[in-house]
């Protein structure tokens, strides 16, 4: 047999295999299509229904509240600072210890001021008995009204010279302006003080204050005398403040109003500095609805749930309000009687068929 020949043999072969092959595959799809088997490629096939669990929305009564960020200030803080010059001569506090006001905690070298109110307080007695002296000359004509006047006038330019000189000296003397907790001293007995130099920084911190921001639509709704809760970062035990001011205006580059509350502060256990988490308590809805948080879908513009309608689920744009640990309170878009979704949410697409079940103890409010 030739070449040729051979090569004849082996594309018949393999056409007649092609041809067997093909006559396989249709015939399989034919029964496919005939008895409607599952998991054909080619054939229809019925999803079955999600299984889901849901609520029905009702009203309810809910205290409205909003949660922020605050800090903790002293009720009052000030930077220890020399208005004098000189050195010192006395470091009479100690570190982080309580002082009260107009305790002497420096002192600063002022013998050479002294040494001139002395001297200033002896020129002032002796001036004091010529006008005494010119006084009663002036009774019997002895001496003139100009030579009493000046006699006078000496008096009053001498006592002016020794108040000034006073002054100067309380400035050598630094005191606590109010009662609180002094803290680290940067200065030592022998230096010179400067008016730049920092010496200590005091604090009154009992009260305390708190200081937050609120989002500009709940500004009417705080005034003073408002209670607020809080707990600070790493503590599990809530505290309670009281709002004592707010500012005139709204902050036009964020939309927040700055608050301030007191907060007692007995055994000094809040520390300024700390950031703490506040629960303002707005008022009362009694007309609230609300929905379990894992009923949410958040988005990138909005948030919505998926309500049950005649076995499909329908999604549903929703507002948001105030939320807790479990639930979030529902301002638009939802209705009395509506029934919510509360599980499988990530598996659902709009119109998509599920089967509700009502009885999740989980999904209840």
């Amino acid at each position: 047999m030739s070449r040729v020949s051979n090569y004849m043999v082996i594309a018949i072969t393999m056409v007649a295999i092609t041809f067997s092959i093909l006559s396989c595959n249709s015939g399989k799809k034919g029964d496919y299509n005939k008895e409607g088997f599952k998991g054909g490629s080619g054939g229809p096939k019925d999803t079955p229904p999600i299984p889901v669990y849901g609520i029905v929305v009702s009203k309810q009564e809910v205290d409205s509240k909003i949660d922020v960020i605050g800090t903790i200030l002293p009720n009052e803080k000030v930077d220890l600072k020399s208005e004098a010059s000189g050195r010192i001569t006395d470091i009479l506090f100690k570190e982080d210890a309580r002082v009260r006001k107009g305790d002497l905690l420096v002192k600063i070298f002022n013998a050479d001021l002294q040494a001139q109110l002395k001297k200033i307080r002896i020129q002032q007695e002796l001036a004091k008995k010529d006008a005494l002296r010119n006084q009663q000359l002036l009774a019997i004509n002895g001496v003139s009204q100009q030579i009493y006047d000046a006699s006078e006038n000496q008096v009053e330019s001498l006592g002016a010279d020794a108040d000034l000189i006073e002054a100067q000296i309380r400035k050598t003397e630094i005191r606590a302006p109010f009662n609180g907790i002094i803290g680290l001293r940067y200065v030592s007995e022998g230096e010179y003080l400067a008016p730049t130099t920092l010496i200590a920084t005091i604090q009154q911190i009992d009260p305390i204050k708190l200081e937050f921001d609120i989002p500009e639509k709940y500004s009417s709704n705080v005034s003073k005398g408002s209670t607020i809760d809080f707990i600070v970062t790493g503590q599990d035990k809530v505290y309670k403040g009281k709002v004592y001011a707010t500012e005139p205006m709204i902050d036009v580059t964020t939309r927040t109003l700055k608050v301030r509350a007191h907060c007692s502060n007995e055994n000094f256990s809040l520390k300024p500095g700390a950031f703490i988490r506040i629960e303002l308590l707005l008022d009362k809805d009694k007309n609230a609805i609300l929905v379990p948080t894992e009923a949410i879908v958040p988005g990138l513009t909005s948030q919505k749930v998926f309500v049950y309608n005649n076995g499909k689920a329908l999604s549903r744009k929703v507002l948001t309000g105030t939320r807790n640990a479990s639930s979030i309170q529902i301002t638009d878009g939802l209705q009395v009687s509506d029934t919510v979704i509360t599980s499988g949410i990530m598996q659902l697409k709009d119109s998509a068929r599920v089967k509700l079940n009502l009885n999740n103890p989980q999904g209840n409010i």
